[in-house]
């Protein structure tokens, strides 16, 4: 399976409708065989800031994606819309691997969801610490009631970069109640010394598109 994100930076002026394209390119990838999620996000404080995460079952069904018109038709309209190109991330499953299929919560009528991409950098010299780290952050979280999503991914080819990806039943489960856990405490304290520069510049706050 090929797990990837991809992060649009779109200029002010193109903002709706190369987000009509993006939600047209999923409506499409959803009757793709080989396509086992495709899952679009907008920044919720940059506007013009699109994530979208995906799940192709081999390279095979990620090549036919991008053989479709309405791929070609979001490819087409970056050359005047984006404001860089698109930063394509291919994902490595962490310890624990990610639940997907298997995972048995459910989104509740009076879930109001929140959701998080977490894409940071780290010092070489604490990658090990902090794959051990999260290894029993990552099964104690998804024991939270309040959360939905935990996976902890690192990047192909960026060995020093680390994703987390994240979605709460509500913004407090993750404020108020996650984040005054002890082994959450633990890992923030890592995090500080670990992560280069300042943690806050590497959390997107999004909602589904």
């Amino acid at each position: 399976m090929i797990t990837q994100i991809v992060k649009f930076e779109i200029k002010p002026e193109h903002i709706e409708t190369f987000k009509a394209a993006l939600i047209i390119d999923k409506q499409g990838a959803d009757n793709e065989q080989g396509c086992f999620e495709l899952r679009l996000f907008q920044d919720k404080n940059q506007a013009g800031v699109f994530f979208a995460y995906e799940r192709f079952k081999d390279q095979a069904a990620l090549a036919a994606h991008a053989e479709q018109p309405y791929v070609n038709t979001v490819l087409a309209m970056l050359e005047t819309a984006a404001k860089c190109a698109p930063q394509v991330m291919v994902l490595n499953d962490t310890t624990p691997t990610p639940l997907h299929e298997s995972n048995s919560k459910v989104v509740q009528d009076d879930d109001d969801v929140f959701s998080v991409f977490f894409i940071f950098d780290i010092k070489p010299e604490y990658r090990q610490q902090l794959l051990e780290c999260f290894n029993s952050h990552v099964s104690a979280t998804r024991l939270e009631q309040g959360n939905l999503v935990f996976d902890l991914y690192t990047v192909a080819g960026q060995e020093n970069k680390f994703v987390v990806y994240e979605h709460w039943r509500k913004e407090s489960d993750l404020w108020d109640i996650h984040f005054n856990q002890a082994y959450a405490v633990e890992t923030a304290k890592l995090l500080n010394e670990a992560v280069v520069g300042d943690l806050k510049q590497y959390m997107s706050f999004v909602e589904e598109c």
